[in-house]
């Protein structure tokens, strides 16, 4: 099957990172929002992000004009009936998710592939709410996406061979490395993350040190990037208390219980980068 219309559900950070990844490959794409100023933003987003790689000399004005081309924008479901594929980003809940699942299934064509970014949350129920769940699949990309070169791609239950072959394909062409993982809780990356950040939390919990020199005991000691309370704040602290709970329910193992201090900060409204203030204060 040839795969060139892209449809990519939600133009937030994760969506818009993916419909501009498709359209610097070559793909026509087509980013949805049910909100015009998502839309908005989100071209916002692309368009910031393409002068900035121009001006640092990745790609050049050209490349960056066919890619903008290449972009359009949609504010109905109705439009997957043109799609080969569709990824879906929006936000981390299972219930909407599958209803958006349920719709694209109604509208996209046939031998259309339904795609999740989903971070943590099971494929087979997500793939459970239509009628083609050998086309469904799960395709976990990382933030943020023009940058970062992995993707995990996930199987459901019935997900078919043919469809992963299709996504490993794509994800190749996106100059990015696929790794399939099996479906369970939090896959790889955020199984293996996420506790890691947990732990980190319950350290400044216990009063072991201040969540600057955690992350320096991680940066330094064992040669992280950036400290994991740091990251946390990037990643936001909501959707690391909703994956720890995804984890803990999924697993049923104390060890992913989530740190009563990551609760009382999501409960205060302190998420992170996003809302000025987590572990650290942001302008």
């Amino acid at each position: 099957m040839t795969i060139q219309n892209i449809m990519v559900i939600g133009a937030g950070q994760m969506g818009a990172g993916i419909a501009q990844a498709h359209a610097q490959a070559g793909f026509d794409v087509l980013l949805h929002d049910m909100s015009e100023e998502a839309l908005h933003q989100g071209q916002k987003h692309i368009e910031k992000w393409l002068a900035r790689s121009v001006e640092k000399e990745r790609i050049t004005e050209e490349a960056k004009d066919a890619t903008l081309h290449r972009l359009h924008v949609s504010s109905t479901l109705k439009d997957a009936a043109s799609s080969d594929f569709v990824i879906e980003a929006v936000v981390e809940n299972m219930d909407v998710k599958k209803q958006v699942f349920r719709e694209l299934d109604a509208f996209a064509p046939n031998h259309a592939i339904l795609a999740s970014n989903t971070s943590s949350l099971p494929i087979t129920e997500i793939a459970a709410a239509t009628n083609r769940p050998e086309q469904v699949i799960g395709m976990h990309f990382m933030n943020p996406v023009p940058i970062m070169k992995l993707v995990e791609i996930i199987r459901g239950l019935q997900t078919s061979d043919e469809t992963y072959q299709a996504i490993e394909t794509i994800t190749n062409q996106l100059n990015k490395t696929p790794v399939e993982v099996k479906d369970f809780p939090g896959f790889v990356s955020n199984r293996v993350l996420m506790p890691m950040i947990n732990e980190a939390v319950f350290a400044v919990y216990e009063g072991v040190a201040s969540p600057k020199d955690i992350d320096t005991v991680m940066k330094l000691g064992t040669n992280h990037p950036m400290g994991p309370l740091t990251l946390a704040d990037f990643i936001g602290l909501d959707t690391c208390l909703y994956i720890m709970e995804v984890l803990h329910d999924g697993f049923g193992d104390s060890k992913y219980r989530p740190c009563p201090l990551l609760r009382k900060y999501v409960k205060a409204g302190w998420l992170g980068k996003k809302s000025g203030r987590g572990f650290y204060q942001y302008d």
